[in-house]
């Protein structure tokens, strides 16, 4: 016998009542002690897809959720064992300036042969820090090195002042005694009064003059002349350094020689200005330090030159040969000199 639709007790769960549509239970359940709806309970709503929960933080191998490393595993964003460094190329593959549409037509950096890095460097550079350049495939030398060098060639230079400029010094000398001797005098008995020192003459001022014109002019033949022809000075040559332009491997060449010089041998006429000179060759002279990748002086970025350390035991750079001994050859004998070991004459 069939039961006729209607609510009655669930037998899976006799605390709830439920709509018997005569095939089936249909509906939610109500409680048992409830006054149930006339008729059928009303149609659910068509289920709606569950909203996606938050995507779970998805983990590395070998690392948790929470982020944190186990014990032994690498770090976050480190190389894993035998992946290249970020900046390397892969095995096999060109570097950056020789792919195609790199948009660096100019080719590798300044210094770089033309296949890759210097020797010694891996492919794509110490980590944090670019390959150093080596123009011409020499070293940049050191500031140490260019300090001694030039302190060498300012012994010489000066050297050349006392006896060229010795007897103009000298009259200088007797011109500002009197005067500063006074003021010493006046000085250490607490006197600080200006009146009736004993000036120099107008001949004083003109002494100055000369001898700065005359100390600018050695420097000027001592230093331009070698380092157009060799880029070397006596002191560059003891040192084991070498100026040589950026753009080829050549003699610097007169012009570029005097440009060079210029910057810093030209402010000697300046000492007359309070010691403005001075304190521009200072400047010029501590400006390698503060300059990078290329160690450019401010009279070598004029030049478009900087200075390299040769090789220990070498005064010359690669472009330069010397020229080889010329021996004589069976061809270049005369006939008188044609005899053979034994000393006859063929």
């Amino acid at each position: 016998m069939s039961i006729g639709p209607g609510w009655y007790v669930d037998p899976a769960d006799p605390d709830t009542r439920r709509y018997w549509d005569g095939g089936g239970w249909i509906g939610a359940p109500i409680p048992v002690d409830a006054t149930p709806p006339e008729g059928p309970p009303p149609e659910e709503p068509p289920d709606e897809p569950a909203p996606a929960s938050p995507t779970a933080p998805v983990s590395a191998p070998g690392i948790p959720a929470d982020g944190q490393p186990l014990p032994g595993q690498p770090q976050p964003g480190q190389p894993q064992p035998g992946q290249p460094l970020a900046g390397q190329p892969q095995p096999g593959q060109p570097y950056p300036w020789q792919q195609p549409g790199h948009g660096h037509p100019q080719g590798p950096p300044p210094g770089w042969p033309p296949g890759g890095p210097p020797p010694g460097w891996p492919p794509g550079g110490w980590p944090g820090r670019p390959p150093e350049p080596r123009p011409h495939g020499l070293p940049l030398a050191g500031f140490g090195a260019r300090l001694v060098a030039r302190l060498i060639d300012f012994a010489i230079v000066f050297a050349l002042n006392a006896v060229v400029n010795g007897w103009f010094v000298w009259r200088l000398v007797e011109e500002v005694t009197p005067y500063w001797r006074e003021v010493f005098r006046r000085a250490m008995a607490g006197d600080s009064s200006t009146d009736g020192l004993p000036q120099p003459s107008d001949q004083a001022g003109g002494l100055q003059i000369v001898i700065l014109l005359i100390a600018t002019a050695l420097w000027l033949a001592y230093e331009v002349p070698p380092m157009a022809s060799g880029g070397q000075t006596f002191g560059k040559r003891l040192v084991g350094v070498k100026v040589v332009p950026m753009s080829a491997d050549q003699p610097l060449g007169f012009g570029r020689a005097l440009r060079r010089w210029n910057t810093l041998g030209l402010p000697t006429l300046l000492w007359y200005c309070c010691g403005l000179g001075l304190l521009l060759q200072l400047v010029d002279a501590l400006s390698p330090l503060f300059d990078h990748p290329l160690r450019q002086a401010l009279h070598d970025k004029r030049a478009q030159t900087v200075v390299v350390q040769l090789p220990r035991g070498h005064r010359t750079t690669p472009g330069e040969r010397s020229t080889p001994d010329k021996r004589t050859t069976p061809d270049d004998r005369t006939p008188d000199d044609r005899t053979d070991p034994s000393g006859d004459t063929p």
